[in-house]
């Protein structure tokens, strides 16, 4: 897998293709994004390049980032992820990753945050069915019976129940790249992207692809 990039979500809209069909899309804008470490298996267990994303005015850094950063001489970052490779010998200090490597019509990974939905019930978080809406009954939305009294006298782990949904970690796989304009860092993809405006998102070739 190759070295991808981290870019922000600005939303969404729609696009015709070119038989006239209408696509929901969505548009990420790149910053800055340069190779700050480089990890081998000989020094880390493991082969995968370390990029910083997110600049931030180094005076703004604690020293622990600075000092990580002057090894290899690049601007201030606040955030830093990592790509695995096959040979990181391809791969130099403080260079920068474009966003020409994409082209349209690849296939990429997308991972983000989903937006979160604080805490719900069943009928929204497991699209669960709700009770009889008539007259008379108590039982609109409430869970019912959890198990059983008796035998075994508790309530298994991980049974479906209301809690916390969203602000969790989702990847999209094969997501098709509509459109690419490395002037103004601008990235369409197809369809609809996990987390809300101006968050960060995670695109990396797909593998195999």
């Amino acid at each position: 897998m190759s070295v991808g990039i981290f870019a922000k979500k600005v939303g969404m809209t729609q696009i015709f293709d070119d038989t006239g069909n209408l696509l929901p899309v969505t548009i990420l804008k790149m910053d800055s994004c340069k190779i700050t470490q480089i990890k081998t298996k000989d020094t880390d267990g493991y082969n995968a390049v370390q990029v910083g994303y997110n600049p931030q005015a180094q005076k703004k850094l604690n020293k622990a980032t600075l000092g990580h950063l002057q090894k290899s001489s690049t601007e201030g970052f606040k955030s830093f992820g990592e790509f695995h490779v096959e040979k990181p010998e391809n791969y130099k200090l403080g260079e920068s990753v474009q966003l020409d490597t994409f082209t349209k019509g690849q296939k990429v990974r997308l991972t983000g945050k989903s937006i979160g939905k604080g805490f719900t019930g069943n009928q929204k978080r497991h699209n669960f069915s709700r009770g009889p809406m008539t007259h008379g009954s108590k039982n609109h939305r409430l869970p019912g019976s959890i198990g059983a009294g008796s035998t075994p006298g508790r309530v298994y782990p991980g049974k479906k129940m209301a809690g916390h949904l969203g602000n969790s970690k989702v990847t999209l796989k094969n997501t098709e790249i509509l459109y690419v304009n490395s002037t103004e860092s601008i990235l369409v993809v197809k369809g609809s992207v996990p987390g809300k405006k101006n968050s960060v998102v995670k695109i990396q070739p797909q593998k195999g692809i």
